[in-house]
């Protein structure tokens, strides 16, 4: 961002080489990303692990819907950010990575992005440190929502026995130099899919269906197919699918000046309401369906700051309910794309 505030990308020959790198790599990242996304092992959560986690994924898209048309104008205005906003969304439904991933399927501005990603370190700092702090309430909050935790070990330990399993395989060089020259062949493949699925559906009067659109649908859910195939098995795929990312963030970032950070402010505001609101939904489905601090706490990082985070605060309360953070965060992985589309759709009304 700064070598592009001084003007060092201002070139025709970095925007080709923009234009190559960015796509390529995409959709080689969000392929990469879903081959841990096989939803037999997402079963062994179970259905009210499910549910806890699909209640944090939809209280906080109602954050971002209910103050979105209050902050429309002081985030940038409604034509600049509402595309953003839908791929903070997918972010806060399984991680950075469905951001990125979004960067395609929608006309996100790239000042707004900048934003958006400032938005997000902030509130994920400040909100892994207050669920870590409310750990020390757990039994009130359970005390208050009569909630029942009988099964939790079990489902602990079927989620753990599936991490392991995967930490348990070692990748070769073979490995890695097979998982790069798959994931680009996929990501070329899917590029002319979604251009012939965009051409057919514009022939059928569905044109609001774009080529970017088209494309992250299809790879998503080849993705999701081939995860539960030998190819799911593959080691390296998260070392592989994080190497995507800080490259496509890295590139994301080439095209954004620092001075579009200067509405970042309003943007860290929003975040938190959306927060506050979050909260106070969740304590609400909790009285309904008793639910536990600690389920509702992971599920909510596992959110907010995907697989790798959510372990975290599961570990504060039980070292034993680790793998049920990560595998929800894996959950969020799987299906933060296609949230994040929907929401598109829906903010884009109010522009």
């Amino acid at each position: 961002m700064i070598f592009c505030t001084m003007g060092l990308y201002a070139s025709d020959a970095c925007s080709a080489v923009y234009s190559a790198l960015k796509n390529n790599l995409l959709y080689a990242m969000i392929f990469v990303m879903l081959l841990r996304c096989d939803f037999r092992k997402l079963a062994k959560l179970g259905g009210r692990m499910i549910a806890i986690f699909l209640g944090c994924s939809l209280t906080l898209g109602l954050g971002f819907l209910v103050f979105y048309p209050v902050f429309m104008g002081p985030l940038g205005g409604g034509e600049k950010t509402w595309a953003a906003v839908a791929a903070l969304y997918a972010s806060w439904v399984g991680g950075s990575a469905n951001m990125a991933a979004m960067q395609d399927a929608l006309p996100v501005d790239s000042g707004a992005y900048s934003c958006a990603l400032a938005l997000d370190t902030v509130c994920y700092s400040v909100w892994i440190a207050l669920l870590l702090l409310a750990v020390r309430y757990a039994n009130k909050w359970n005390k208050a929502t009569k909630a029942n935790t009988s099964g939790l070990d079990a489902i602990a330990a079927a989620a753990n026995a599936e991490v392991e399993k995967d930490k348990a395989r070692k990748a070769t060089s073979g490995d890695w130099i097979f998982l790069i020259g798959l994931s680009l062949l996929v990501s070329a493949i899917s590029q002319s899919v979604g251009a012939a699925m965009n051409a057919g559906l514009a022939n059928v009067g569905l044109d609001m269906f774009d080529k970017g659109t088209c494309t992250t649908v299809f790879v998503t859910v080849l993705g999701l197919i081939c995860a539960m195939t030998p190819l799911g098995k593959l080691p390296a795929v998260e070392e592989m699918s994080n190497i995507y990312l800080y490259a496509v963030v890295s590139l994301l970032a080439s095209t954004a000046s620092v001075t579009d950070l200067l509405s970042a402010p309003m943007w860290v505001v929003y975040g938190m309401l959306v927060l506050v609101l979050h909260v106070v939904v969740m304590f609400i489905l909790s009285k309904i369906f008793h639910w536990d601090l600690c389920m509702v706490s992971t599920a909510s990082l596992a959110n907010i700051g995907g697989s790798a985070s959510a372990p975290i605060v599961a570990t504060a309360y039980d070292a034993s309910f680790a793998g049920i953070g990560v595998l929800m965060g894996v959950l969020g992985a799987a299906i933060g794309n296609l949230l994040g589309l929907g929401m598109g759709a829906i903010l884009h009304m109010f522009v």
